[in-house]
This record gives C-alpha cells, sequence and structure tokens, in this order.
C-alpha cells in the first residue's frame, strides 16, 4: 500500500509516525504456541509433511470445526496453505478461467480482485453501502449473478469495515445461492473470533447443510493467535475441489512449514484464554478509537462489529484545502494529508474499492490511538 510504504519511509528518515496501517495483532505470540514450536524443533519435527497438512493439524482443524462451527468435516477435506491468502488463490485458480466472474463486495480486501484477475477471471465488484451497513444483500446479490458468475467471496468480520453477517443475514444469502448452482461460496473467516458481541461463530453450511458440496470455508490462525508470521492457513470443503487445491500447491509451494503446523495444533487445541483477553482490548480500543473520531469535524465513524478496523467516513474534508494551498479532492489526499502533517498513517478507502473513507488499525495501543486522534483533530483544524 501507498500509505504504509510512504510512513515506512518517513519511519526511516526519522519523522515520528503513528502507523495505522497495520493488519495484524500488535501481541506476542502466546507462550503455550511457542513452546510447541521448540518441543516440535527438539522432536526432529523440521521435514517435509504431506502437501495438505499432518494428519495431527488437519484433525485439529475438523475437531475445530465441529466444536465452533457446527460443521463436520473428513480429513481429506481439508487443506493446509501458507497462509488463507494461499488458499484463496489457491481456489481460485482451481475453478476458475477466462470469462469466469467472481462477486466481490465493496469495501472489500485488497488481494481479492487482484487475485481473480491473476487467475483470468473477471472480479464483479457490488457496492455495499454504509446504509447497508457494508454488507451484501440478498437482493444485491440476486443482481449480481449471471451465467458466468463461479463465486462469490464474503469476509465477515470485515477488513476494513468490521462488518459481521447475522444468521438470518446469511440465510437470505444462501436462499439466493441455491437458486444459482452455478456459483460456489468462498467465506473468509480470518477475523472470526474478533467479534465484539460475543456472540458464537456463524457458519454458512451449519446454517444451509445444502450449499456444503460447493462452499470452502477459509481461515486461519494469523489474526486470532497473533500468528501472523507463522504463515499458516485453511480451507475446509467439498472433496473434489480441496483435491484439485491441493494439486496446485504441490505444483508451487508444497507443504507449509511443519514447524508452523506444530504451532497451529497447539493454538486449536490448547489454552483459549487469549482469545478473550485479546478481544475485550481491541474492544476498548475500538470504543475509544469511535469516540475519538467522531468528535474530529469532517469525519465520522460507524461502530465497526468485528475485526480490528475502523472505517471512518472523511467525506466532510473532501473540499478543504491544506495551510499549503494543496486541495483535499480524494480520500487518497485525506490519508497522505495526515500523514505528512499529523504523522499519522492511514489508509484511503479507495484501496478497498470504497471512498471516500479511511481505514484505520485499532492494532495498536490506546497510548498510540490517543495521540493520533489528537495529532489528526489538530490537523483537521489547520485546514481551510
Amino acid at each position: 500500500m501507498v500509505a504504509r510504504d510512504r510512513a515506512r519511509r518517513l519511519q526511516a528518515e526519522g519523522r515520528d509516525i503513528i502507523d495505522l496501517t497495520a493488519g495484524e495483532p500488535d501481541f506476542d505470540t502466546p507462550k503455550h504456541i511457542a513452546d510447541a514450536v521448540m518441543r516440535a524443533l527438539a522432536a526432529g519435527e523440521t521435514r517435509y509433511t504431506p502437501v495438505n497438512g499432518t494428519p495431527a493439524l488437519r484433525r485439529a482443524i475438523v475437531d475445530k470445526l465441529a466444536r465452533e462451527n457446527g460443521v463436520r468435516y473428513e480429513l481429506d477435506e481439508i487443506s493446509v496453505g501458507t497462509g488463507a491468502k494461499q488458499v484463496i488463490y489457491n481456489a481460485l485458480a482451481a475453478t476458475i478461467g477466462e470469462a469466469d466472474e467472481v462477486i466481490v463486495p465493496a469495501p472489500y480486501w485488497v488481494s481479492y480482485p487482484d487475485m481473480v484477475l491473476a487467475c483470468d477471471g473477471g472480479p464483479v465488484i457490488v457496492h455495499c453501502t454504509e446504509a447497508m451497513g457494508f454488507k451484501l444483500s440478498a437482493a444485491a446479490l440476486e443482481k449480481a449473478i449471471t451465467p458466468r458468475t463461479r463465486w462469490v467471496v464474503l469476509n465477515a468480520p470485515c477488513n476494513p469495515t468490521g462488518a459481521f453477517y447475522s444468521a438470518v443475514e446469511l440465510g437470505a444469502l444462501a436462499e439466493v445461492l441455491l437458486r444459482h448452482p452455478q456459483v460456489a461460496l468462498m467465506t473468509d473467516d480470518i477475523y472470526e473470533h474478533i467479534r465484539f458481541d460475543d456472540g458464537a461463530p456463524v457458519c454458512p453450511v451449519a446454517i444451509e447443510p445444502r450449499l456444503a458440496p460447493r462452499t470452502l470455508l477459509v481461515n486461519g490462525v494469523s489474526k486470532t493467535y497473533a500468528m501472523t508470521g507463522f504463515r499458516l492457513g485453511y480451507g475446509a470443503g467439498p472433496r473434489a475441489l480441496i483435491g484439485a487445491m491441493n494439486t496446485i500447491q504441490s505444483q508451487s509451494t508444497s507443504c507449509a512449514s511443519s514447524l508452523s503446523q506444530a504451532a497451529a495444533v497447539a493454538a486449536l487445541n490448547g489454552d483459549q484464554r487469549f482469545v478473550e483477553e485479546a478481544r475485550a482490548a481491541y474492544r476498548a480500543r475500538r470504543d475509544r478509537m469511535v469516540e475519538r473520531l467522531n468528535a474530529i469535524p469532517g469525519l465520522r465513524c460507524r461502530l465497526p462489529e468485528g475485526a480490528f478496523y475502523v472505517y471512518p467516513a472523511c467525506a466532510g474534508l473532501i473540499g478543504k484545502t491544506a495551510p499549503d494551498g494543496t486541495a483535499l479532492t480524494t480520500d487518497f489526499d485525506v490519508a497522505m494529508y495526515f500523514l505528512d502533517t499529523a504523522g499519522v498513517a492511514t489508509v484511503d478507502g479507495a484501496a478497498y474499492g470504497f471512498s471516500p473513507y479511511l481505514r484505520l488499525s485499532i492494532a495498536t495501543s490506546l497510548v498510540n490511538i490517543e495521540e493520533a486522534c489528537t495529532r489528526m483533530a489538530d490537523a483537521v483544524g489547520r485546514l481551510k
């Protein structure tokens, strides 16, 4: 991202920059997970594993899905990759080609459209307004489907908006998909446990089992357990699709790291207190960030339902002029103004397919949040 790269350059030059672009937890990986890596290393578990993951990890994933999501899969219906990103790409590469379409609700995670394009498909962007809760409605989904549609991708809680689909909302989307058997459903559940209503996970396959033969559930350990550097994601889906994904992976990266897989087993099977503690911290940060942003003239921030981002509207700053005479005409201009003037790095909504908004990460301390908002308020006060 342009904003993050520029922030790093300014930091390298000695500027005091508060970076709110990071898409990873600021917590250390829990000790029992780190200890599992050391045990695996001491036991010599440093060799290749099966492409689709060790039996121990696939069993842990199967057990997790049954325990938390209410769905049952077999070991050969699980694919383990080097991050959820690879799992998503493998699925697209295995199933789409020229003229195939993939429905991507916007705001979206930046990689979805590009991955579709890299697989010769066409991303069909459906804009989901703030009035819609930044969520895809059944009516909008129905309208977007064509005979060429192969997938619809849902990310909830969503990066960047934090929007989350209830069981009722997922049920309505499922009803549409049942009328279109050529369309598969991919759910990116990487922020599944960072949800602020304390509700249980909501799984479309549990809600509508008839979708199981054409649904891929994608998840991983990076966000929930502060394990981004371990690069470990997984998918659960129909056997034929998983087999095709594993074939692609076998000719690209082969297996995920054996040590990362041992760590993931400990994460999924072990003590879950860290998950609760991290969620409580994110909730407190979210509440304070939203409160502070809504007190800044020209910004308006909806309370996100999950993930660790806020997505404030900055339409009230468009048309303003910086002290040096530069006009703010886009959300990118606003993001650059906050970076250059206030030393606060944010990401423009255009990067996520929906403007004029900004994405700010709350995966940082309350001290940083307070200081960033103070700086941004001061910078807004200097606009004309």
